[in-house]
């Protein structure tokens, strides 16, 4: 039987990316994923040796650092060519970037004019060390857990693609987001407990339960909308994602609803697999628990389970907003402004539909898990 869930893994595997590829394809009609539409290319570089360092005063008040430096191109078609590189440091700004050194690596952006091209200092790399600590962190999963790390490796991989190479691309090419939204956080569930547990019925009440509690979460942002009367112009962002395709402007309000239930999915998902994990040893080891009583457990671990889960929620959405709660809080008059800003209502309403969305997942898997269980066995002792 193991090795038959292991087969099925394996297939669970092949059938995810298979999906992601098909899905990719439809959504991004075959180009580029990451190819923007500005001018121009970026260049990883390292500086080689700054060559001049020049200051002027503008106004007897700023400063104007402009350094010209060496750099040697690291990849694109110019790999291992030497480029001269102008970096332009205006000092009115409260942060602005340090000045080059030797053996830095920075992205330099191209620009041809007046038949030539130039290159300018675009910003330090910083992928590398992200990726020595991603590489740590997948490690040490698989370390510690072994097999059961590398699926988790494998399918948090495929959540990440489902996320950047369709569910993006969809909304950039103007599909519709809310189905698309809905379809991707269906696919990471399903995917994810596949890959994972496999196909058993832990995994099915537990895909039941979570697909459930994400259409509630979703539902709830709907319904709230209406009340709420938001426009979705929730940063300068918004500003400038709007003004992207201005004959058909993307739908701010459903790029709300994307971020709210793509946010809520892997809560939802944590707080239904362990109902639905916890139930089915209680059903082994209590074979003759009556359904009532097996949902009523439900119920009792999953108050245990939801304070935790909620505060997770919460606070994970007030510290990815920190910054700007506090600017809102210093340069607002009283506690109803800054409630009332449409960025603050919509964190809120991300913490409220999610925790929302969990609530209902311990009632709804609980009721899965009691009727699939029982009547699970009740076929194993009939055909005994």
């Amino acid at each position: 039987m193991k090795n038959k869930q292991s087969v099925y893994q394996v297939i669970a595997v092949f059938v995810s990316a298979l999906l992601i590829f098909l899905a990719n394809l439809y959504a991004t009609g075959g180009a580029p994923v990451f190819k923007g539409s500005a001018e121009g290319e970026t260049v990883r570089c390292r500086v080689i040796r700054v060559t001049d360092v020049r200051t002027d005063n503008v106004s007897g008040e700023t400063e104007f650092v402009t350094v010209r430096f060496k750099a040697q191109a690291l990849n694109t078609a110019l790999r291992g060519k030497t480029l001269e590189v102008v970096q332009e440091i205006d000092r009115s700004f409260v942060f602005c970037p340090k000045q080059v050194e030797q053996n830095d690596k920075i992205l330099v952006e191209s620009y041809t004019a007046d038949g030539g091209t130039q290159y300018y200092f675009g910003d330090y790399v910083r992928i590398t060390p992200l990726l020595w600590l991603l590489a740590i962190f997948c490690i040490l999963i698989i370390v510690f857990s072994r097999i059961q790390g590398l699926k988790t490796v494998i399918s948090l991989g495929f959540t990440c693609l489902s996320v950047f190479t369709v569910l993006i691309p969809a909304v950039l090419n103007g599909h519709n987001i809310y189905f698309w939204s809905i379809a991707v956080c269906m696919f990471i569930t399903v995917m994810t407990l596949s890959i994972i547990s496999g196909f058993n019925v832990k995994a099915l009440c537990a895909g039941i339960g979570c697909v459930c509690g994400v259409l509630c979460a979703g539902l709830t942002v709907l319904i709230s909308d209406k009340f709420l009367n938001m426009t979705g112009m929730l940063e300068e962002e918004s500003v400038y994602l709007i003004q992207l395709y201005p004959d058909n402007p993307i739908n701010l309000k459903a790029i709300i609803f994307a971020m709210i239930i793509v946010g809520a999915v892997g809560a939802v998902m944590d707080v239904s697999m362990s109902i639905s994990s916890s139930l089915y040893e209680l059903r082994l080891k209590s074979p003759h628990i009556r359904p009532v009583e097996l949902m009523k457990s439900g119920f009792t671990i999953g108050r245990d389970m939801m304070g935790t889960m909620a505060n997770t929620l919460v606070l994970a959405y007030i510290g990815s907003s920190l910054t700007s709660v506090l600017l809102l809080v210093a340069y607002n008059a009283g506690i109803e402004q800054v409630i009332n800003k449409e960025m603050i209502v919509a964190e809120i309403l991300q913490a409220l539909a999610g925790s929302l969305g969990m609530l209902l997942t311990l009632p709804l898997t609980s009721a899965v898990c009691a009727a699939i269980y029982y009547n699970r066995e009740e076929k194993n002792n009939a055909s005994c």
